[in-house]
């Protein structure tokens, strides 16, 4: 193989590999949100996540996770709700900030967010604003 065609093989190469390098440091870089529901559960969750209008719907059974990832560059328009109820409990209702690498929410054995010391939930104790805040949708009068 001549010298030219080895120079242009290394130089794809080198070009793939740059392009595999910044799409895998762009997945990496996108902030996650996982809700974790005790193991302990006592009955089945359902749940609307909805991420910037990319809505999930499913059932959370005892011991399982959902999650979804966020923008890496977030605008004042960017949201995400966790929406979750159970056929005997109430409605719940969270708008999420996910913040990188992973925002950890663990709900406890009655779906409620487990906010113990030692829970796992991601509380931001150091600034003014939560990782989560339950939610503010409901905009009608009275």
């Amino acid at each position: 193989m001549p010298a030219s065609e080895k120079r242009q093989l290394n130089i794809g190469r080198g070009i793939a590999l740059s392009i595999f390098a910044l799409i895998a440091c762009w997945y990496i870089a996108m902030p996650r949100v996982v809700i974790y529901y005790s193991k302990d559960g006592i009955e089945n969750i359902s749940y609307v996540l909805n991420t910037q209008h990319t809505i999930v719907r499913g059932d959370l059974l005892p011991g399982k996770t959902t999650g979804d990832v966020g923008h890496i560059f977030p605008n004042n328009r960017f949201f995400m709700m966790f929406d979750w109820w159970s056929d005997k409990g109430g409605s719940h209702c969270i708008s999420i900030t996910p913040k990188w690498p992973t925002t950890e929410i663990h709900l406890d054995r009655s779906g409620n967010i487990d906010i113990s010391e030692g829970s796992g939930t991601d509380t931001d104790t150091d600034t003014d604003t939560d990782r989560f805040k339950q939610c503010t949708t409901d905009t009608a009068k009275s």
